[in-house]
């Protein structure tokens, strides 16, 4: 074992992070493993190996109850496969369950208290709380006086505090809260508390009649809490372009009508002024038809006015749209605008090309035969260039996409 001794510093300190990794580790995690463990005992309380021949394997392997293979099957059904936090905690306390098992079992049957409590300090016994397990608060009905919880109780945490039960308050939750009321007891035991109506703060009974003092909103009355209207008083406050709502109690800021600017109440008929697009008609402010009233509300060409409430606007007639700002006929796309010629056969061009040249060389011997030289030269320089071009295939191509426009 001398190979051992230099690896004995980093155990040590493995050990140490292990412990501390575990400490951190909330209670209620440890909890649910031990009871997952104790339901893992039950279910095998009656297996044994199964290997055919109990007695031999019982007399070779030990007792089935207590078992490597038991401890192995109950281990591997402590956790379900997606739960992190209790599998990460069960692979840090191996050793410690193994040490149970085999040698602790006996003398500290409950798991949870020798596991959770004693070795890993995670929990604390019932009624106790916090790093050192200090007692609850407790009271002649048990911790908080059975009418609350105390904060923290079972864990390592929290500050001892009674959180009490709706209706109860105090240090040991003895009181009624407000809104509650002592109920008369026939026997010697305390009575519970019971709740007010519903607006009073303090009472003596459950009837409206029975409040001796009211909650914020309400006024007492003859015994009774009745509503404070806020809204009629300068108790409300409430932005712009709303309006003040009474409630049971208090008061709410609702939205006015979208035909107001300003508004005493809900509805066209409580504003205070009429919003654009909205006219003063009796008592009411009422939506303006522009389409109707206004001799030109949308000027463009072919287009149609629509009304609308405060408002209006302006579309393309039917069978128009708009391009550019501007209502143009609808009209179906044919592709690309086809040139001059393009419906012609090559025959009907070629016979074009044919009276093109004529009415050419028809003109200038025309303007030759006045006697005028110089439209002579041309006449017949123009004829001997049109010859040349016309039989050649250059010329031929040129005078083609020329006469169809390509």
């Amino acid at each position: 074992m001398w190979w051992s001794w230099p690896l004995l510093p980093a155990l040590v300190l493995f050990s140490v992070l292990s412990v501390v990794r575990v400490q951190t580790a909330p209670c209620q995690t440890c909890r649910k493993l031990t009871d997952s463990f104790i339901k893992g005992l039950e279910k095998t309380s009656n297996k044994n190996f199964g290997g055919g021949n109990t007695a031999w394997e019982e007399e070779k392997l030990a007792k089935y109850a207590r078992s490597e293979t038991r401890l192995l099957e109950i281990v591997e059904a402590a956790c379900e496969k997606s739960d992190f936090d209790c599998n990460k905690l069960l692979e840090q306390l191996e050793d410690q369950v193994e040490t149970w098992w085999f040698h602790r079992q006996q003398e500290a049957p409950d798991l949870f208290e020798w596991l959770c409590i004693e070795e890993l300090r995670l929990c604390c016994p019932p009624g106790r709380f916090g790093p050192d397990c200090k007692e609850c608060l407790s009271g002649p009905g048990g911790v908080c006086g059975g009418l609350g919880r105390c904060e923290g109780e079972g864990t390592r945490l929290g500050d001892g505090e009674c959180v009490c039960d709706p209706g109860y308050f105090g240090q040991l939750c003895q009181s009624c809260a407000d809104g509650y009321y002592r109920e008369k007891s026939s026997n010697h035991s305390t009575p519970a508390c019971a709740a007010c109506y519903h607006s009073c703060k303090k009472c003596s009974g459950p009837e409206d009649y029975k409040c001796v003092d009211c909650k914020p909103g309400w006024i007492l009355h003859d015994n009774k809490c009745v509503d404070t209207d806020e809204c009629g008083t300068e108790l409300a406050r409430c932005l712009s372009n709303t309006y003040c709502h009474n409630t049971d109690g208090s008061y709410e800021c609702r939205g006015c009508d979208q035909a107001c600017v300003g508004c005493m109440g809900s509805g066209p008929a409580r504003c205070k002024k009429c919003a654009r697009g909205y006219k003063l008609r009796g008592a009411k402010c009422l939506d303006v038809d522009e389409c109707s009233e206004r001799a030109i509300a949308c000027p463009g060409l072919n287009e149609a006015c629509f009304n609308e409430e405060g408002s209006f606007r302006c579309e393309c007639a039917d069978g128009f749209i708009r391009r550019d700002s501007i209502c143009v006929e609808n009209q179906p796309y044919s592709g690309p605008e086809k040139g001059l010629f393009d419906d012609m056969t090559d025959d009907e061009v070629l016979v074009l090309q044919q009276m093109f040249f004529g009415v050419v060389i028809c003109a200038l011997a025309t303007l030759a035969a006045k006697g005028d030289m110089v439209f002579t030269a041309i006449f017949i320089g123009g004829v001997a260039a049109m010859a040349g071009y016309w039989l050649s295939e250059k010329g031929d191509r040129m005078l083609d996409g020329f006469l169809k426009g390509r």
